[in-house]
């Protein structure tokens, strides 16, 4: 009997138990370089993202709506990373790469509702840069804290739900075949290639699901920076498009990275074969942007290098 399979009173069947990760497993000479590589892109996502998040509550200049939810975003970085980044730094020096039924189902509830909870974070901060930008005269009464907790609270909300649907759209199939997960982490696609009975409707629930949560908030997004863009073009002073020029552009890079290997990979109309490319596109989302959103948003940032530099400073040299 396969490891990892449970046979079943009939006979005909075998009841998967846990499930083998796949994923970079076809280099087996480059494992330990894989290991050290991914480690060090953990190490540095879970200091540069704590960092912020210690800077931006020890600095009173940073305590504005913005930097509020770059906060949430270094947490979420964090939470979501750490769903997957251990299991897979364990699993480049383990000989045994499996993970139990309820530890795949755990791993891809938090995931989801993390990386969703992450969708509508940035279409929280577009809209909180369409305010600022053009909407200034009304910023200080529109975007308050109780307002920004709502919008963070909402976020989560819409993660809760989306990770209870398509958590529940997987795992009620039966997975009665193949246990070998062709990637190296409990993902949705794959796992939908291994259930058994008729998965045209949970492939259709994961589109369609897929697509709202990452279309609606890319659309305020679109939306928010299609008028910054505008207000922009109007500003007499070169010093203040800059500016505004800088921070967007960066906000911009990440969004596309982000989105653009979210859609790659879930809401493609034809779904996603077990290719080694699309892991090496899921790293993008789930490894390297928590490790890069510290830089792009946040240390591209004047206002948050002075107060790093003051910090250091202090720290450095109190006298």
């Amino acid at each position: 009997m396969t490891p990892g399979k449970l046979a079943l009173p009939s006979g005909n069947h075998t009841l998967v138990t846990q499930f083998i990760l796949l994923g970079f497993s076809n280099y087996p000479d480059l494992q330990e370089l894989l290991f050290g590589a991914f480690l060090l892109i953990y190490a540095m996502t879970v200091v540069g993202n704590l960092g912020m998040m210690v800077l931006i509550f020890t600095d009173s200049s940073l305590h504005s709506p913005i930097y509020f939810f770059l906060t949430v975003l270094s947490f979420l970085g964090i939470c979501y990373s750490s769903v997957i980044t251990p299991k897979l730094l364990v699993n480049f020096l383990a000989s045994d790469k499996s993970i139990s039924f309820e530890g795949c189902v755990v791993q891809m509830t938090f995931f989801v509702a993390h990386a969703t909870a992450e969708n509508f974070l940035l279409a929280s901060m577009a809209y909180d840069r369409f305010m600022a930008i053009c909407q200034p005269l009304h910023y200080g009464s529109a975007m308050t804290k109780g307002t920004c907790l709502q919008l963070v609270a909402a976020s989560y909300a819409f993660g809760g739900v989306n990770s209870a649907i398509q958590s529940g759209n997987v795992f009620t199939l039966p997975f009665c075949g193949p246990n070998q997960v062709t990637h190296y982490f409990c993902d949705i696609p794959p796992l939908l290639l291994l259930a058994c009975g008729n998965k045209a409707t949970a492939g259709m629930v994961l589109y369609i699901f897929s697509a709202l949560v990452t279309l609606l908030p890319a659309a305020v997004i679109l939306t928010s920076y299609s008028s910054v863009l505008v207000a922009i073009g109007r500003m007499r002073s070169a010093a203040g498009r800059e500016k505004v020029i800088s921070t967007c552009a960066s906000h911009f890079l990440a969004i596309i990275i982000f989105y653009g290997t979210v859609v790659f990979t879930y809401v493609q109309p034809h779904g996603r074969t077990d290719d080694t490319n699309d892991q090496v596109v899921s790293v993008f989302y789930t490894i390297i942007i928590p490790m890069l959103n510290p830089f792009i948003y946040s240390l591209r940032n004047k206002k948050v290098k002075y107060a790093l530099r003051r910090k250091l400073q202090v720290n450095i040299f109190p006298f």
